[in-house]
């Protein structure tokens, strides 16, 4: 029995000049066991012609949102529910963009956003449009919602004399990403990954609260990561304003203690990464009634603190994960802040990052978009990474946990 075997494809082929490749591409699809049904853009026909997309899957291409034929029983609905995988090559910055705001305003469009099924791109643009804030952004939008990527390539440009990353991965890099995707072959296929992000919040009273600044946005990156990896998550998270990313079992609570009690709800598990913000402390008690400002003084707030689950759960016997992970919001000396935290909690690896807004070039970690990160190491071992976006430090953990796995770390 061939990998594709009784799968059905959509591939969406892009206006780019990489729209050549794509016909290769439904070839090794096939040869691979796979039905694909082919939708091509407008932008694409000014590459290549509907008729030779027919010709190497089999059967007509697609291309019209109101063709009276394919639409008379709402054909897009129909291309979306058959597909077990769709494929977007070559991705371009426009089409990504159209993904990121949930625009259907074509054929491919409506596709896109009408499927349950997994959307793999195959992104192949200008390197100078691939590195712009913009297209890194819907990138991150798009992971976040559970879209995954392969490529693009570094190498020669169709423009002459441009090089740089930006080249539509080759049609047999994609097919085996579809394989995998559609296998749960993945490097942490068959484990489970518990993660927390967010903050906690701590009640003073009904309308007041302790918290920390945390956004959510690299712990559950994390989690998008290492489901795109082959991974079952789980994603303890406190109150964010992000979505819950795609493909993973997410648990919503609210204060430090609601959180532990979801971790060990949730064990036992492979890999335990702690990025959550959890406050120190709490109230030791907690107001029914607002607390209202009363004249001549101040209301006294007495704190206790809150249990520290990175701790409980590295100290764990029987039960504990093979690889715990915390992470460390410095603000100053943040090797020394690491390495003690490390030691403390008796974690296996400790991520930190710096806080104060002198670590990226865009100013607070805190509820921004890049990240600087060390990784400091049981042994003694750490490795510092350039600043990149919040999802390229979660894609690049998750290959560091799988390494760490596979050798048995």
């Amino acid at each position: 029995m061939r990998s594709l075997d009784d799968r059905t494809i959509v591939l969406v082929i892009g206006g780019g000049i990489a729209a050549y490749k794509s016909l290769d591409l439904i070839r090794r699809l096939r040869e691979r066991g796979a039905k694909v049904r082919v939708v091509i853009t407008a932008a694409a026909a000014h590459f290549i012609t509907p008729l030779s997309a027919s010709a190497i899957a089999g059967e007509p291409a697609f291309s019209d949102l109101f063709d009276v034929n394919d639409e008379h029983d709402v054909g897009h609905i129909r291309l979306a529910r058959q597909a077990d995988l769709i494929i977007v090559a070559p991705a371009t910055a426009d089409r990504m963009a159209q993904m990121a705001y949930g625009l259907a305003g074509d054929l491919a469009g409506a596709v896109l956003l009408a499927t349950r099924a997994p959307v793999l791109l195959a992104p192949a643009m200008n390197p100078q449009m691939w590195a712009h804030p913009a297209t890194r952004r819907n990138l991150a939008q798009l992971r976040q919602d559970g879209v995954q990527t392969v490529g693009p390539n570094s190498g020669e440009m169709a423009e002459s004399g441009e090089a740089g990353i930006g080249r539509m991965a080759e049609p047999m890099e994609i097919a085996e990403a579809a394989e995998r995707l559609l296998s749960g072959n993945g490097p942490l296929a068959g484990r489970h990954v518990l993660i927390t992000s967010g903050p906690t919040h701590e009640p003073i009273d009904p309308v007041r609260y302790i918290a920390n600044r945390s956004s959510g946005k690299q712990g559950h990156a994390i989690a998008s990561a290492a489901a795109r990896a082959g991974a079952r998550v789980t994603l303890v998270s406190g109150p964010v304003s992000i979505a819950d990313p795609a493909g993973v079992a997410t648990v919503h609570v609210e204060s430090a203690r609601e959180m532990q009690k979801a971790v060990e709800n949730a064990l036992p598990a492979d890999v335990a990464i702690f990025a959550a913000a959890v406050a120190d402390w709490r109230p030791e008690s907690v107001s029914a009634q607002k607390t209202k400002k009363a004249a001549g003084g101040l209301p006294t707030l007495s704190l206790t603190e809150n249990p520290d689950i990175l701790a409980t759960v590295s100290s764990l016997g029987k039960g504990r994960p093979g690889l715990v992970i915390g992470f460390a919001a410095e603000t100053e000396k943040i090797e020394e802040h690491a390495s003690a935290k490390l030691a403390r909690k008796g974690c296996d690896w400790i991520v930190a990052n710096d806080v104060s807004g002198n670590g990226t070039s865009t100013g607070s970690v805190m509820g921004g978009n890049l990240n600087r990160v060390t990784i400091f190491q049981k042994g003694g071992d750490s490795e510092s990474w350039p600043e990149m976006d919040k999802t390229g430090v979660a894609s690049r953990l998750v290959e560091k946990i799988a390494s760490a796995l596979q050798a048995g770390k």
